[in-house]
This record gives structure tokens, sequence and C-alpha cells, in this order.
């Protein structure tokens, strides 16, 4: 059984193929109390840019306080676009592609 915070990337590497944006969504909102530590690790030796560029679109959006002891200099988010929705918007931070309705803040 996976820790929530390595629960939550996994979660997301199944975007969009088994996982709705929605669904995600709505489960990262709840999130308050994810290990900023943790989280660090997981992060810095994951290999999928999708899931470090999601995770923190959506911990964004959700204003989430752990957010700011993340220290984002040692986390390569790599380079250039990634669509994972046809017919989304493009974020310009993390230049992947959202639902439109989601890209809103929530």
């Amino acid at each position: 059984m996976s820790a929530p915070e390595r629960a939550v990337l996994e979660m997301l590497d199944e975007l969009p193929q088994h996982e709705s944006f929605h669904q995600v969504d709505m489960i990262v909102e709840g999130l308050r109390t994810l290990s900023p530590r943790r989280l660090q690790k997981l992060l810095v030796d994951c290999r999928s840019i999708k899931v470090k560029r999601l995770f923190f679109w959506f911990a964004e959006r959700h204003r989430h306080a752990w957010l700011e002891h993340i220290d984002r200099s040692c986390i390569d988010l790599g380079s250039g676009k990634r669509l994972l929705v046809k017919g989304g918007k493009l974020d310009p931070k993390y230049l992947i592609t959202v639902p439109k309705d989601l890209d809103a803040p929530a």
C-alpha cells in the first residue's frame, strides 16, 4: 500500500487514460496534510515529466500550504509541451494541456 504522497503521484500517472481530471482535481483538493519532505524526495526521484508538471499544476490550483516547503530548483520539469487533452487549453507555466473547464483556479 502506497503512502499518500506516493499514491497521488501514481494517480497522476494514470491521467488521462485511467483517471479523469475532474476526479483527480477533487482528490487533490482534499490533500491538505501531505508531507513536504516525502514529496520532495519522490518528486526528485520521479522520472515522469508529465506527473511532476501535473502535480505542481494541481497543487498550485488548490493553493496547498505544503507546496511552499518544496524546493523546485532540484526538480526537473523537462522542456517542451505535453499534450494531455485534445482540445484542451495549454497552461503557459507548465506547458501541459488541461481541460478547458479546469483552467480557472479552484
